[in-house]
């Protein structure tokens, strides 16, 4: 497999464990929502810089008109992303289980969202491993 086809799944996996264990790590006292405020201060400023350095960047005027309902609604989800995670975290589930059972839960719904959306193609293996992921939040569940 090429570098750059693997590279995007590794920055993916790293950045989000980094998520996970900084997510479960914010104090439970500080406010939510000013926590991730500074979080998103900073986001600004980190892709404020990657923008201007970026070697496509056109003059900011230009990009702000391509922009479409695509950034609003992702900026909402990822503000509901956070703020299930920090609760999730918050109220006791444990790092390990919390994130699979989420990220088990995503795929299942993404696979359904994939064949109706984007007409991928669901075969014999995607619903073995539908059915797999629901056997293993039965056993991740299990005490």
């Amino acid at each position: 497999m090429p570098f750059e086809y693997v590279l995007p799944i590794f920055i993916v996996i790293i950045f989000n464990f980094i998520y996970h264990l900084t997510s479960k790590s914010i104090p439970k006292g500080i406010n939510t929502f000013l926590s991730l405020t500074v979080t998103y201060l900073v986001a600004t400023i980190i892709t404020l810089i990657m923008y201007f350095i970026s070697p496509k960047s056109n003059h900011i005027s230009i990009e702000i008109h391509k922009i479409n309902w695509t950034s609003y609604v992702l900026g909402a989800a990822i503000v509901g992303v956070e703020i299930g995670y920090i609760y999730m975290y918050r109220v006791g589930w444990n790092v390990s289980k919390g994130s699979l059972i989420a990220s088990i839960g995503i795929a299942i719904l993404l696979i359904f969202a994939g064949v109706i959306f984007y007409k991928e193609h669901i075969g014999v293996y995607q619903i073995a491993g539908i059915g797999c992921c629901i056997v293993g939040l039965i056993l991740v569940n299990l005490h």
